[in-house]
């Protein structure tokens, strides 16, 4: 059992008390544990965003081996202490990665503007026409094709490119659980040849 706890502690971040609630609601599943920690962490997350401030942080700048892809994220929390903390740096180096891998053009989905939205929604309900099925249906198809394109298009929803299992903001949450601050991406920028 202690073998369990630690490797599930080396994985997470949780603490020894925390994944032990975890284990025991999951029968012992560290698969299920961890969910459920994935969980926690995400209400934690959601908790500190709310209620703090995130007026520290750092840049972080990526560029491609070949040099021609470079990506900029500006990425805050809440001290300077958790600013110079290596967790943090790394999450700050692997999301400029991401901005360069997956070139998102928006930072999350609230952040597209109207207009662009109405147009994709036009695509899609074009591409349906001819299919002639019910309102309703149609509806639903929109809505799942909308969250296709934010999770091609806005960095927060995107795959992960380091753990395709998890998204960009669920990455975040777990740092914010593990680190016990705010963080928040305010920027990107990406430029290629």
């Amino acid at each position: 059992m202690n073998e369990l706890i630690k490797k599930i502690r080396e994985q997470t971040g949780a603490g020894v008390m925390d994944i032990k609630k975890a284990l025991m609601e999951a029968g012992n599943d560290e698969k299920k544990a961890i969910e459920i920690l994935r969980k926690h962490g995400q209400k934690v997350a959601a908790k500190k965003s709310a209620e703090r401030v995130a007026k520290e942080g750092l840049i972080e700048a990526y560029v491609h081996g070949n040099g021609k892809v470079a990506s900029l994220i500006m990425l805050s929390c809440e001290t300077d202490f958790v600013a110079r903390n290596s967790e943090f740096k790394e999450l700050a180096h692997d999301l400029a990665m991401q901005v360069a891998a997956m070139n998102p053009q928006y930072l999350s989905a609230d952040k597209i503007p109207a207009a662009v939205l109405e147009e994709e929604r036009e695509i899609i309900r074009a591409s349906l026409k001819e299919e002639k099925k019910p309102k309703e249906v149609v509806e639903k198809i929109i809505d799942g094709k909308l969250n296709k394109f934010y999770s091609e298009f806005c960095l927060l929803e995107q795959p992960f490119i380091k753990d395709d299992e998890k998204t960009v903001k669920e990455v975040i949450a777990e740092k914010i659980a593990k680190l016990g601050e705010k963080i928040e991406v305010k920027k990107i920028a990406r430029l290629s040849f």
